[in-house]
């Protein structure tokens, strides 16, 4: 038992590679065969990843290396303290991000075993859907720069097929592509980016770099395509154009998860400026230029969400507006840290509604796209005009899109209100009116999603959805899960912030604790 719990972390990652490469071969057996086996290796993944996060935060930051059972074998005396090997290092940030991606990934899963089940290719589907879920544990889990890329484009890759996958007549892979091609582009970025810090600091390992960076030009212009790419890959304004396409055209499962990849990219933007560089750059510019994103991401978002007359479109630029108001926490956190105008305690404010927006933001976004998934699946379509009248026949996803909208629009007693009252609350303590753009934003998303529940729910019935019936119970759970987290978390966000939110966030800002804990033992 022991030999487990300390593999957990190499166990996140073979465990659903494992799954995706054996899914073909069960399949053989059956479709009950196979869904129980996607079942039970998405449980099991999770479950490892809620094992990490919750050793991770009882014990302290956890360095895993693959081979090895000791970091002096990883760091061997003549090697000049330089790792040789691939390490994971999870500290209470990353498991944070763990705990996001586990409970999204089952329920995702769980929810395709009936939306996919009158579509041809699951095999493949299955298979791609374990190998997204791979990369973003490896993408969350990793302490190496390079490997983070490997994990980056085994997401990148899978997502870009489940996009596709509808085929939908060359429109779905029209939007496949344009997500491959932008995926790449910002691959391509980050791993010039690699090249150029390999090339100075002998070593792709990220406390090493970060103890060793002196902040020459190599350096800038390798922060420069770190965060042009990982900006590019969470979906921020001005680099947002592949979300609208992609997002909509993705099943609704692959959606609501591909959301969550996009938070992994933004993590790792925040790692990059809080770890690897967070000894040199100047924490107020940098800060600023995430605010202006913020802003930007925000409010281009929202207005381009509320002409929309396709369901998953609208819900994808809201998804852009949500990634702004993380970006606006995070960038105020930065920015009011460094300040010496202002209180720490404001930074650690903004920073805590960043980084719980990111989380809350996964669970009610997820359960919006799961519930437009539903609406595909029982109607045929997506486009706002052509429906009506469906609360009567399909209440309990009219309940969980109501309780997905209330919560995305920032109103009480649902999760979205408990992060952005954080946010709310430093930034006007940093500058009123970013408060002020915040608080408009959220009242034009309210104003939105009651457009769409009037059009999709209320009415009469309308003649071809006489018959309609409710969702297949696999996809009621899976959104049931959801919707009950989006409440607790909304009940008791002091409970979370304290557990989950607070320890991420001192994580993130301590750079030289994150050194240590992998230099430390050599």
């Amino acid at each position: 038992m022991d030999i487990l719990l300390d593999n957990l972390p190499g166990l996140l990652i073979a465990i659903p590679l494992l799954g995706a490469f054996l899914t073909p071969l069960l399949s053989r057996a059956g479709d009950t065969v196979r869904n129980v086996w996607i079942l039970l290796i998405t449980a099991l993944s999770s479950l490892c990843g809620l094992l990490v996060a919750s050793r991770v935060l009882e014990t302290g930051t956890i360095v895993y290396t693959f081979g090895v059972d000791t970091i002096s074998q990883v760091i061997p005396p003549d090697s000049g303290g330089i790792p040789i090997r691939i390490i994971f290092t999870i500290d209470p940030m990353n498991a944070f991000m763990l705990i996001i991606a586990a409970i999204v990934g089952f329920c995702i899963t769980l929810y395709s075993i009936s939306s996919i089940e009158k579509l041809s290719g699951k095999d493949g589907f299955f298979t791609l859907l374990l190998l997204l879920i791979t990369g973003v544990y490896g993408m969350i889990a990793t302490g190496d720069l390079f490997n983070f890329f490997v994990f980056l484009e085994i997401s990148s890759l899978a997502g870009a097929a489940l996009v596709a996958y509808r085929i939908d007549k060359g429109v779905a892979a029209e939007a496949g592509l344009k997500y491959a091609a932008l995926s790449t582009l910002g691959g391509m970025l980050f791993l010039v980016g690699v090249g150029l810090l390999f090339a100075q600091y002998n070593s792709l390992n990220m406390a090493v770099i970060a103890d060793r960076m002196q902040m020459t030009g190599l350096d800038i212009i390798a922060f420069v395509l770190f965060f042009t790419a990982l900006a590019m890959k969470c979906g921020a304004v001005p680099m947002h154009f592949w979300t609208p396409d992609s997002y909509a055209m993705a099943p609704s499962a692959v959606t609501a998860f591909l959301v969550v990849s996009s938070q992994a990219s933004l993590y790792a933007l925040f790692r990059v400026c809080f770890t690897l560089y967070g000894g040199q750059i100047n924490l107020l510019t940098v800060g600023w230029v995430i605010i202006i994103l913020g802003v930007l991401s925000m409010f281009i978002g929202v207005t381009m969400a509320i002409p929309q007359k396709d369901v998953k479109r609208l819900m994808a630029y809201h998804a852009v507006s949500q990634t702004g108001y993380m970006l606006l926490g995070v960038g105020v956190g930065l920015a009011a840290l460094s300040s010496t105008c202002l209180s720490q305690s404001v930074g650690m404010m903004a920073l805590k509604g960043g980084l719980f927006h990111i989380m809350n933001h996964a669970l009610y976004k997820g359960l919006l796209f799961l519930t437009a998934g539903v609406i595909m699946y029982r109607c045929g379509t997506r486009n706002l005009n052509q429906l009506g009248g469906l609360g009567h026949n399909m209440k309990w996803t009219m309940v969980f899109f109501m309780i997905g909208a209330l919560a995305i629009a920032g109103i009480p007693p649902f999760n979205g209100f408990a992060s952005k009252l954080l946010i709310y609350e430093s930034t006007f303590l940093f500058n009123p009116l970013l408060a002020v753009i915040a608080m408009v934003v959220s009242i034009l998303t309210l104003a939105s999603f009651v457009k769409v529940f009037h059009s999709m729910f209320m009415g009469p019935k309308l003649p071809e959805y006489q018959d309609v019936e409710e969702a297949p119970k696999p996809m009621l759970i899976a959104m049931g899960i959801l919707a009950v987290l989006v409440i607790l978390f909304g009940i008791f966000p002091q409970q979370v912030v304290d557990t989950l939110v607070a320890p991420a966030a001192t994580a993130l800002i301590d750079y030289q604790g994150y050194i240590s804990a992998v230099l430390g033992g050599a």
